[in-house]
């Protein structure tokens, strides 16, 4: 259940939100969005964002995966729980900024499958390194994950 966006705006500025982070692997590279909407506008990101009310996490890391990239995926592995805190929120007029407590879950992307991108991102790439322009967010997963070891 998707909560109205005059709650959401109260709930970000007094309290952190729980939302899953979801590496989606691909023939040992890893698929990175370019993100449109604050926070981190305009970065290279992973899929995710908040769970629903009621919603397992595995529903959400599914249902994130399929709408912000159309991709169906399998295998899904937890790698564990992060702290992201920034300036900016999705909303311009929150004053105190981001702050979550993310679930990080590494899946693989079903072969065959193009990336179909919604309108939060620009573009997309699959990467096989950690780049140095990444955010430390970012780079901090990929590296926990060990999946470029």
């Amino acid at each position: 259940m998707q909560i109205p966006n005059q709650l959401y705006k109260q709930i970000l500025e007094n309290m952190p939100i729980c939302c899953v982070d979801i590496l989606v692997q691909k023939k040992g590279r890893i698929l990175l969005i370019r993100r449109k909407n604050e926070p981190e506008k305009g970065k290279w990101w992973v899929p995710g964002g908040r769970i629903l009310k009621g919603e397992g996490l595995s529903e959400a890391v599914r249902r994130k995966v399929k709408e912000e990239t159309g991709l169906e995926i399998e295998n899904e592995r937890f790698l564990g729980v992060y702290e992201y805190k920034s300036d900016k929120a999705c909303f311009k007029d929150i004053m105190n900024g981001t702050h979550s407590i993310v679930i990080v879950y590494l899946v693989e992307a079903l072969e065959n499958q193009d990336v179909k991108l919604d309108e939060t991102s620009s573009d997309y790439k699959w990467i096989d390194m950690i780049e140095e322009d990444l955010d430390d967010y970012i780079k901090k997963i990929l590296k926990d994950s060990k999946i470029f070891d």
